[in-house]
């Protein structure tokens, strides 16, 4: 899993007939700091989150798929949750 910021929407005009109606969200990973970390990705929402949001991004296909319960489609991430807050301790 990862923690990222929605940076925007992604509209596509044609997908898997299995994951009609679900939106697809721009992830930038974030590190620990809230620093961008790597490449922006793309993922599917499964907690109705929008841009700005802080979430945690799961990146590993089955489960990703499983979240969104729409049997055996295509799914590479998605987002499972909204971040309120972070506490790091030494």
């Amino acid at each position: 899993m990862l923690i990222g910021r929605v940076t925007g929407n992604l509209v596509a005009t044609q997908k898997d007939e299995r994951l009609e109606g679900t939106k697809l969200l721009l992830v930038q990973p974030l590190d620990l700091t809230g620093a961008p970390a790597g490449t922006p990705l793309v993922a599917f929402d499964s907690v109705d989150a929008g841009v700005g949001d802080r979430v945690l991004v799961v990146q590993e296909g089955k489960s990703a798929m499983q979240i969104l319960g729409r049997g055996l489609a295509a799914v590479d991430a998605a987002v499972v949750g909204v971040v309120d807050e972070i506490t790091l301790t030494e």
